[in-house]
């Protein structure tokens, strides 16, 4: 029971321990670590797609930090839970800068955070890692965890104090929207110009493909019946296209989408997918989002300004494991 209380782990590992040590207890306790670092390298290639996360908030600071394993019934347990809010409360006093730093922080019983997960590995045999951790520094911080399962949660940073419902609501937009950057200005080059490539072949594929449809249809084929090659020989097999019609279905597919891929107008291929581009500045950066917490239609940005037009989200942290 001793050994018991200085590792939580199991009265057999315990038994076991003792044993092997001769009866020493501070090397049993080292017996039971070494087990843990044991089963964390035999595991080492495993998933961690469960776990739990926590937030904690003090002043201007906020930290997010999740505690993976490999199953949701080791995620439950109250050691795992409780070695989760002990990692969470170490990070907010430390505000460790990586997460190589918070495995080196130091827990209230002496045992660094790398140590405590190594006896978690051990007591559970699962992998046990730290799977996310981050911070916010801001004039206010707000923080989310879904209450349901614990595995999801989000930090907002402001510039200034605002009211704890409005802090509450964007926190929460944040874990619900998954957005990519806090306004268009702060998307990365790298995303916009993935998402205008995106938009541009979209675009092209779209022209191509009505062309194509008005082409077919003129012929009088109907364009869902061709619409894959597969389909082509179903809907023959079904008697709804001739050999011909599918074979001229094949040729106008081939020759009028070649055509018009050829002559497809630059200026209109960048204006449609501008257009697009815009739709998803609206659709995935925070401030442009549609407030889901209020009454009405309105954008976060206007929701916030409502309730301090000076106010602005300069940070925002996010994890899921269900992502």
């Amino acid at each position: 029971m001793k050994l018991r209380k200085m590792t939580s782990a199991g009265m057999m590992d315990c038994k076991n321990a003792l044993v092997e040590a001769d009866g020493d207890f501070n090397k049993a306790a080292e017996i039971i670590r070494e087990k843990g670092k044991l089963v964390a390298a035999k595991r080492a290639d495993r998933e961690t797609s469960e776990g739990a996360v926590k937030a904690r908030v003090q002043g201007s600071k906020g930290i997010l930090v999740c505690l993976g394993c490999e199953t949701d019934f080791v995620s439950r347990n109250a050691d795992f839970q409780a070695l989760a809010d002990a990692v969470a409360d170490v990070a907010i006093a430390n505000l460790p800068a990586d997460t190589e730093a918070l495995l080196a922080c130091t827990l209230p019983d002496g045992t660094t955070v790398e140590k405590a997960i190594e006896v978690q590995t051990g007591k559970s045999g699962e992998k046990t890692v730290i799977a996310y951790y981050a911070k916010v520094e801001a004039p206010f911080v707000a923080s989310y965890i879904h209450t349901l399962n614990g595995k999801l949660g989000a930090l907002v940073g402001f510039n200034k104090e605002v009211p704890a419902e409005l802090g509450k609501g964007v926190v929460m937009q944040v874990a619900s929207m998954n957005p990519v950057a806090i306004s268009p200005e702060d998307c990365s080059q790298e995303v916009i110009d993935s998402e205008l490539k995106i938009a541009i072949e979209k675009t092209k594929e779209e022209l191509v493909r009505k062309a194509v449809n008005a082409a077919l249809e003129k012929a009088g084929i109907n364009p869902a019946h061709v619409d894959s090659e597969d389909h082509i020989a179903s809907n023959t097999a079904k008697g709804w296209l001739t050999e011909a019609q599918a074979d001229q279905a094949r040729e106008i597919i081939k020759t009028v989408g070649e055509q018009k891929a050829a002559s497809l107008p630059e200026q209109m291929i960048q204006n449609i997918a501008n257009g697009r581009l815009q739709k998803f500045f609206k659709e995935q950066t925070l401030v442009e989002q549609e407030y889901q917490m209020g009454d009405g239609k309105i954008s976060v940005k206007a929701a916030i300004a409502a309730a301090d037009k000076e106010a602005k989200v300069v940070a925002f942290k996010r994890f899921s494991l269900n992502d």
